[in-house]
């Protein structure tokens, strides 16, 4: 586990928070790099640490391999956000953030949909 000044909890409602706060001002319909970069700054603002395209590589036995594994977004090392502009959540996006939880050892992470009217129905919070 990772040292952070605050709770899971607490992560998790900031993050939410500030992707509502995104998603009020831009609204539905535009590319994963623009959310990406306003969450950033909305987090950044709230004084967290935040890791852009974390590179997540993958380890069998003694090799470690590269394959362009990304994180979008890292807050304070432990809570992983994986952004999406998708009609609807698939079963391939739950398996990719649970690929992140499991490669990294993170506890938590939140799977955000921003191609939906109301943010709130396009969350989804994740644990291994």
């Amino acid at each position: 586990m990772r040292f952070t000044d605050y709770s899971m909890n607490e992560l998790t409602e900031i993050s939410i928070g500030c992707a509502i706060e995104v998603h009020r001002a831009l609204g539905p319909g535009l590319m994963e790099s623009a959310y990406q970069e306003c969450l950033l700054h909305e987090l950044t603002t709230k004084s967290l640490n935040v890791e852009v395209e974390k590179q997540m590589p993958i380890v069998y036995k003694d090799l470690e391999i590269n394959q362009g594994y990304r994180i979008d977004l890292l807050v304070e090392d432990t809570l992983v956000l994986e952004l999406k502009t998708v009609e609807k959540f698939s079963p391939v996006h739950l398996a990719q953030i649970l690929t992140y939880l499991r490669l990294g050892n993170y506890p938590v992470g939140l799977l955000i949909n921003f191609n939906v009217e109301l943010l709130k129905n396009g969350i989804k919070r994740v644990r291994l």
